[in-house]
């Protein structure tokens, strides 16, 4: 399978929601990566994203993703995280350890974002975000670091992201892999509309 070379510079729009869970129930992480916690619970962020034609690859997304630490650096780890697209499955494995699997999406943006994903036509999440504030644009970009286990040590991947962000009112539906949520609801929830996202170092 093909897939472009690092960086990918990607556009779309995106739906994030923040959850505290326990820290218990938190999948597997790289070793030595620790996850962040409030009074004993993890902090995860959940995200359907629609990338749009424009960028390298237009494909869909739903991800799980954990605020962790190594040592003094602080970062997210995707625990779970389906795409529609072979060339970012086999991109997001080979290059960073992302261990992405393919799902069938539907999406709807107007006139609230609604998304469902499913893998063998059983539910992996559904969410419906509306209720959205208007719009601040973000005055400049905003950077991480993704830690994931790669090859047997961890790859350290710099993201960076800009766009204008919304506050919004998330509900969600899960299951399958991401049954470690169910019961549980998020406590923020942001749109991410027209953003522009670069993942991976740049070359040269």
């Amino acid at each position: 399978m093909d897939y472009p070379p690092e960086p990918w510079d990607l556009r779309g729009h995106g739906y994030v929601s923040l959850w505290l869970v326990p820290a218990g129930v938190v999948p597997s992480l790289p070793p030595g990566v620790r996850p962040v916690t409030l009074f004993g619970r993890a902090v995860v962020a959940t995200a359907f994203v629609d990338y749009l034609p424009g960028g390298l690859l237009p494909y869909h997304e739903l991800l799980a993703a954990v605020a962790v630490r190594q040592g003094g650096r602080f970062g997210l780890t995707i625990t779970d995280i389906w795409v529609d697209s072979p060339a970012s499955r086999e991109g997001g494995r080979e290059l960073w350890g992302i261990p992405k699997e393919l799902a069938e999406f539907a999406v709807r943006h107007e006139p609230s974002f609604t998304g469902g994903a499913t893998a063998d036509g059983a539910l992996l999440a559904e969410a419906r975000v509306g209720g959205l504030s208007p719009g601040l644009k973000l005055p400049f970009p905003v950077r991480g670091t993704v830690l994931q286990a790669l090859r047997g040590a961890v790859a350290q991947t710099p993201v960076r992201a800009a766009g204008t962000v919304h506050l919004g009112v998330g509900t969600w539906r899960v299951g399958g892999a991401l049954g470690w949520l169910r019961g549980r609801r998020p406590f923020l929830t942001v749109a991410a509309r027209d953003f522009a996202m670069r993942f991976g170092p740049r070359r040269g």
